[in-house]
């Protein structure tokens, strides 16, 4: 059997390519850690003089003059798991994830910080480098379209990305400088828009950490990751740094030859009661990728597991931040305002169909992407009475303006020979929202809001004119929250609420098919603008309790519609229209502390996803999820120093196709970590992935593709397979 051969360019990181970049961890690791040595005293004084402050909500009415000394105190709890939040929370499906859990979780890439989400599955079909899939409530989400991620509050998801709508990457967050994850699922608040409707995360960093930190890692296919990371007192503020490199080639055939580097800097003043921070990061990577290949070429002996079909695909992507943020609070009110821009750049390289539609040069198509987004995001909150009932009411405004290059072309190992579309966006959006909350007496409060979302997209200078115009929309979203409780601990919510996601400026304007420049598609059908925003209707019923010592649990049971999963399909610069959809399903999260030593999380979700109506191809959605199981156990401080635990994590199966007949098999991962504490100083550390070494996807799909060898397309799997059990041992020392 004949099997192309193809020499690409830049696959294999050379041995003294490799050397060199190991020599260069090494050798900013010491550079960072003679800076670091240098300032541990004096750190370390600053926070043994320094004392903990904190301060009571500002409608306890504290005098604002006068603010409250508690000395030291433990204040991680805020933002942690395991703080108690009944009598916080709008909603069962809402909570916190803090450090304390991330840090003891084998974590292989940093989209896994979102697995942390109750429910949420990050997974990849590609190269490192490439933004994960996720999975949530029924949905694929592909890399991101309706689950919106926040970074200090500052969006991560793309809009109108040539590879997708919501393009979510978080290959630039740094596990370690992650102070907590608050996420929040379903359409019902008010304080989130578009990509929002199966829920939300805002990932928030830290302002200063405990020490200086310098740590190495090194594991299976040449992983390798350096990071030095401190904060250091310079006048009435904190500075703080961190400076990530890591270089992965993974199981693969042609490797992957990942290499990132990655940075942040901070400046941050707190006062009694305001504060501000100035926010600088920076991010590169660049890839080689092993897409999903087709099951029967590994079947036949074509391929193995780790195979390519083009070696060539891979990728680059820049992405570079300033932040700032301000803050203060008096026994009346809060504001805060938040402005940011960002540059982001990314060149991807994908072949998923080989040579279906180019029996010669193959069906490698390149995705550039390039864009500008700045945007402003203010909220002021007054705290005062309704009657005698405790009330707050927030007045907010989002803004965001994305000036957008992108395109789609026709290549051949990342050559380029013809261009399917080219096209400037540019995408601005105004959001004022109103949200109250009321305390009404101490078993009911409420909130409830509204939104309203205008956009304007405009598409100029595509290669098809006919394809360029303007339009604009909006939209009015209300929110409601009711909660009940607390009775024995417990507290019983009712959530509902209207939202929507915005579609690609492109396929809003796309009036002719930018290959054919036809006005007609495929089937004789009149080629018709996409509606911009699709509406979506979500409900949800649940309950939390804290009645068992040590245990935080919540039960929900959620529903959510959808008009139109109407998509921009950047893989053929199209718009694929599909039906109206329904989803529903139920999510119980559990978390357990025992001990101040053993910690326990089991967190189940099963959901339903189909298409409304009824269609001779089916009713099925493509890739939904169905079942989720992820559970844990977690020691630290325990025989002297020793911390670390197994995870569990079973990804259900899926249905691949509209009648159902095709499904994917589950994916079950067992993983460990197990770590020592030598002294405050030094610390090692072993993660163990896929100990079963289980040969499940990391992804599947099924769609038609052709070989080189083959005279027709064929219907077929394509899958991504999970890495084979692997290992990564770190050294870490705290000043």
């Amino acid at each position: 059997m004949y099997i192309q051969q193809i020499v690409p360019f830049n696959l294999a990181c050379k041995p003294q390519t490799l050397r060199l970049q190991k020599a260069g961890l090494a050798i900013a690791a010491c550079v960072l850690m003679l800076n670091v040595a240098d300032n541990a005293e004096a750190a370390d004084k600053v926070k043994a003089d320094k004392p903990i402050k904190t301060q009571s909500k500002a409608k306890a009415k504290t005098k604002v003059e006068e603010p409250i000394d508690l000395g030291e105190m433990e204040v991680s709890a805020a933002t942690d798991r395991a703080h108690n939040l009944v009598g916080i929370a709008e909603s069962a499906s809402q909570g916190n994830v803090g450090q304390e859990q991330i840090k003891y979780r084998p974590i292989t890439r940093p989209s896994e910080i979102l697995e942390t989400v109750p429910g949420m599955i990050s997974s990849q079909h590609s190269g490192e480098g490439k933004a994960s899939q996720y999975y949530l409530r029924g949905f694929n989400l592909d890399h991101g379209t309706d689950f919106l991620t926040q970074i200090d509050g500052v969006p991560v998801n793309m809009q109108s990305h040539s590879h997708g709508q919501g393009w979510m990457d978080t290959n630039f967050l740094i596990p370690e400088m992650v102070k907590s994850v608050h996420y929040q699922k379903g359409n019902y608040y008010a304080d989130t828009g578009d990509f929002s409707s199966t829920g939300s995360a805002n990932i928030e960093y830290f302002n200063e950490l405990e020490n200086n930190t310098v740590k190495f890692t090194g594991g299976s296919y040449d992983y390798y990751r350096g990071l030095g990371m401190g904060s250091k007192k310079i006048g009435d503020g904190n500075l703080l740094y961190a400076a990530e490199t890591v270089h992965n080639n993974g199981p693969w055939n042609v490797p992957n030859d990942y290499m990132k580097f990655n940075g942040v800097l901070r400046y941050s003043q707190e006062h009694a009661h305001s504060g501000w921070n100035v926010t600088a990061m920076a991010y590169k990577a660049d890839w080689q990728s092993t897409d999903q290949i087709p099951q029967r070429a590994v079947l036949d002996g074509t391929l193995n597991r780790f195979g390519t079909i083009d070696p060539s695909d891979g990728g680059a992507s820049r992405r570079y931040s300033l932040t700032g943020e301000w803050h203060r609070q008096s026994d009346d009110s809060e504001s805060k305002v938040i402005v940011y821009g960002l540059y982001s750049k990314l060149r991807l390289f994908s072949n998923f169909t080989y040579f279906m539609n180019n029996p010669v040069q193959g069906d490698q198509f390149g995705q550039p992407d390039e864009r500008w987004t700045t945007g402003l995001k203010a909220t002021h909150t007054f705290f005062h009475k309704i009657g005698s009932a405790d009330s707050e009411t927030t007045l907010g405004l989002q803004v965001r303006n994305d000036n957008i290059n992108n395109g789609l072309t026709l290549t051949e190992a990342r050559q380029q020979y013809d261009t399917v579309r080219k096209d400037n966006v540019w995408i601005t959006n105004v959001s004022p929202y109103l949200e109250n909350k009321t305390h009404w007496n101490d078993w009911f409060r409420s909130t409830i809001g509204v939104r309203f979302d205008g956009y304007r997209f405009d598409v100029s200078k595509s290669n098809q004119a006919d394809n360029n115009g303007t339009r604009n929309a909006g939209i009015v979203s209300p929110k409601l929250g009711l909660t009940f409780g607390p009775w024995a601990d417990t507290e019983l919510y009712l959530n509902g609420g209207l939202g929507f996601h915005s579609n690609d400026a492109r396929g809003i304007n796309t009036t002719v098919d930018p290959v054919t420049g036809s006005s007609t598609d495929a089937s004789g059908n009149q080629i018709s603008k996409a509606v911009p925003l699709a509406r979506t209707y979500g409900a949800e019923i649940g309950a939390r309790t804290t009645w068992i010592k040590g245990l935080q649990s919540t039960l929900a049971v959620w529903w959510l519609d959808i008009d139109s999963e109407l998509l921009f399909v950047g893989d053929a610069g199209t718009t694929e229209a599909s039906r109206p959809s329904r989803r529903y399903g139920v999510e119980w999260a559990n978390f357990y502390s025992p001990t101040d030593w053993l910690t326990v999380d089991a967190d189940l979700s099963f959901s339903k996803a189909r298409f409304r109506g009824n269609d001779p191809a089916g009713n099925y959605i493509p890739g939904s999820i169905n079942s989720v199981l992820a559970t844990g156990a977690t020691v630290h401080d325990v025989w002297g120093g020793f911390f670390g635990g197994p995870r569990l994590r079973y990804f259900g199966p899926r249905v691949l196709i509209e009648d159902g007949t095709q499904r994917s098999r589950p994916t079950i991962m067992l993983s460990g970590m197990v770590g020592y504490k030598f002294n405050p100083t030094w610390t090692v550390q072993a993660e163990v992935f896929n100990l079963l070494n289980r040969k499940d996807s990391g992804i599947d799909y099924y769609y038609e593709s052709q070989l080189r060898n083959e005279a027709a397309p064929v219907s077929d799997t394509h899958f991504h397979p999970v890495e084979p059990i692997s290992f990564r041992l770190s050294l870490s020392a705290n000043f």
